[in-house]
């Protein structure tokens, strides 16, 4: 069973950086898919970044250019590089991952998931 567990997030004012983690385990071998999302209160889950197995990454249009994307496979753990930050980037954010082939950014085709870490950004 894949787990995740994400850390790095945390309250910051707008133009800041936060980096966030996301520890993987229980990987059985094999390539994953992986991404990022983030939720707002009272909106939908919206993928934000991914990456394919051979490293590609994929960006929300809202993120392009302030947002990084990255993988340590030694270490099994993803990273969301996040600069730049706006108040409209307040959101918990989640890691998640699955092995099938899937739609990057698209939270409905990954079936593991981590708990979440919460963002803010204030004005």
């Amino acid at each position: 069973q894949v787990q995740l567990v994400e850390s790095g997030g945390g309250s910051v004012q707008a133009g800041g950086s936060l980096r966030l983690s996301c520890a993987a385990t229980g990987y059985t071998g094999g390539r994953y898919y992986m991404g990022w999302f983030r939720q707002a209160p009272g909106k939908e889950r919206e993928g934000v970044a991914a990456i394919d197995p051979d490293g590609s990454p994929t960006y929300a249009d809202s993120v392009k250019g302030r947002f990084t994307i990255s993988k340590d496979n030694a270490k099994n753990t993803l990273y969301l590089q996040l600069n730049s930050l706006k108040p409209e980037d307040t959101a918990m954010y989640s890691c998640a991952a699955d092995r099938r082939r899937v739609r990057l950014l698209n939270p409905k085709d990954y079936a593991y998931w981590g708990q979440g870490t919460q963002v803010t950004v204030s004005s």
